[in-house]
C-alpha cells in the first residue's frame, strides 16, 4: 500500500484539480475506513460488553448519549479553531490519535465505569478530528460534486464499519470474552494514522480545491442553515443508538452474542451502499432526497424493538439508511449553504446541536426503555416526524 500511495503522490502535481480532488477523497476515505474498523468494531459489542460488566439499560443509554454529546459538542471548538488558525491537519491528526489510545485500552478494563471513560474519550477524539476533516473534504467536493464526493467518503467509512463487526464476530467465535477483541483493534487504528500521513503528503493544502460561492459572504449564518440544524437535531434526538439496540436484542434473546455484531455489520453495509445512492440522488434531485430517506428511517425503531427476528433485520436496514442520509446529504447541504471560510465553524455548530440532541434523546430513550418500551418507541418516532416539515421549509424558504 505504501508504494501505491507514493506513486499517486508523485503524479499529483500533473493531475487536473478534479482528479487530484478524487485522489484526496479516496485517501481520506481509507483513513475513515480503518478508523471505523476500530471504533465500529468496538461499538458493535459496546452495549453487550457494558451489560456483561453490570451496566443497566439506563446506564447504557446515558453512556451512549453522553459519548455522542461529547463527540458532537466539542466539534464547535475544533471547527472554530481550525478555521481561525488554518491548522486543519493538526486537529485531524490529534483526533485520530485518540482512536489508537482509547479502544485498545478497553482490553484492560474490568468495570463498566472505566470502560465508559474510554468510550467517551474515543468520542472526544472524533469531536476534534471531524469538523476540520469535513471542511477539507468539502473543498474537494467542490471539484467532484457535493453529494457524490461525500457519498463516496461515507461509503468507504461504512465499509470499515462492516469489516469491524465481522472481524469482531470472527474473533469471538475463537476467543473467550471481549478483551482480545479490543487489543486487536490497535492494528487498524495505527494503519489509519499511516494513511492520514500519506493523504497530507498528497494534498498539503486542500483549500486549493475550493471554489468560492457565487453569493457574497455575510456575517453569521442564513435562515436556511438554522432550519437545517433544527431539523437534523430532531432526527438525532429520535435515532436510537446501536448500543441500546444491541442491549435489547441480547436481553430479549433475539440474537446471540456472536450474531449481534453481524446485524450491525449488515446495517453498516446498507449505510455504505445507501450513501452512494442518496449522495448521487442529492446532486440530481436536491433536498427531497433527504426528506424521503429520513422518512423511511422513522420505521427503524418500531421494527427493531417490536418485531421478530426478521423485522429486526428490516429495521436495521432502515436504521442504516437513516444514518447514511444524515452523514452524506446532511453534510452536503451544510456545505452548500455556507461560504468556504466558514465551513469548519458551520460543521462545528451543526455537530454541537446534533450531539446535544442525540444525548438528550439517547438518555431519555434509555430511561424509557427500563420503564415502558412503547413510550420509548413513541418518542423516537415523534421526534423524527417533527423534523420532516422543518426540513421541507428549507426548500421553500
Amino acid at each position: 500500500m505504501s508504494l501505491g500511495l507514493k506513486m499517486v503522490s508523485k503524479k499529483g502535481a500533473s493531475m487536473t484539480p478534479e482528479k487530484k480532488a478524487w485522489g484526496f477523497i479516496i485517501l481520506l476515505g481509507f483513513v475513515s475506513l480503518l478508523a471505523d474498523v476500530t471504533y465500529e468494531g468496538a461499538r458493535s459489542v459496546q452495549g453487550q460488553y457494558l451489560a456483561v460488566l453490570g451496566a443497566s439499560g439506563a446506564a447504557v443509554g446515558i453512556i451512549a448519549g453522553f459519548g455522542e454529546c461529547v463527540g458532537y459538542g466539542f466539534r464547535l471548538f475544533s471547527g472554530y479553531m481550525s478555521d481561525k488558525t488554518g491548522r486543519q491537519w493538526f486537529f485531524t491528526y490529534l483526533g485520530y490519535s485518540m482512536n489508537l489510545i482509547a479502544i485498545p485500552l478497553l482490553a484492560l478494563t474490568s468495570s463498566w465505569p472505566s470502560a465508559a471513560v474510554l468510550l467517551i474519550l474515543e468520542r472526544f477524539g472524533k469531536a476534534i478530528r471531524t469538523p476540520p476533516r469535513d471542511a477539507m473534504l468539502s473543498y474537494a467536493t467542490d471539484q467532484t460534486g457535493r453529494g457524490t464526493g461525500f457519498g463516496i467518503h461515507e461509503a468507504m467509512d461504512r465499509f470499515g464499519a462492516v469489516i469491524g463487526p465481522l472481524l469482531i464476530s470472527l474473533v469471538l467465535l475463537h476467543a473467550q470474552g471481549y478483551h482480545v477483541v479490543f487489543a486487536l483493534l490497535s492494528v487498524p487504528a495505527a494503519l489509519s494514522l499511516y494513511v492520514l500521513t500519506r493523504a497530507r503528503h498528497f494534498a498539503p493544502e486542500p483549500k486549493e480545491f475550493a471554489i468560492p460561492l457565487l453569493t457574497p459572504s455575510v456575517k453569521g449564518f442564513s435562515r436556511k442553515f438554522w432550519l437545517t440544524i433544527i431539523g437534523l437535531s430532531f432526527i438525532g434526538a429520535g435515532t436510537v443508538d446501536f448500543s441500546l439496540m444491541g442491549f435489547h436484542l441480547q436481553k430479549s434473546a433475539s440474537f446471540s452474542m456472536t450474531t449481534i455484531p453481524l446485524l450491525f455489520a449488515g446495517a453498516m453495509a446498507v449505510n455504505g451502499l445507501s450513501a452512494l445512492c442518496v449522495g448521487r440522488m442529492y446532486d440530481l434531485l436536491g433536498l427531497p432526497t433527504l426528506i424521503a430517506a429520513l422518512g423511511l428511517g422513522v420505521l427503524a425503531t418500531p421494527l427493531v424493538f417490536l418485531g421478530d427476528t426478521l423485522m429486526a433485520f428490516i429495521g436495521s436496514f432502515f436504521w442504516g439508511l437513516s444514518l447514511a442520509t444524515q452523514n452524506s446529504i446532511g453534510k452536503s447541504l451544510i456545505a452548500d449553504l455556507v461560504p468556504v471560510d466558514k465551513r469548519g465553524s458551520a460543521y462545528g455548530m451543526f455537530y454541537i446541536a446534533f450531539g446535544i440532541s442525540w444525548f438528550i434523546g439517547s438518555a431519555l430513550m434509555g430511561l424509557l426503555y427500563d420503564v415502558s418500551l412503547g413510550s420509548m418507541i413513541a418518542f423516537s418516532v415523534i421526534a423524527q416526524l417533527i423534523a420532516l416539515p422543518i426540513l421541507a421549509k428549507v426548500r421553500s424558504s
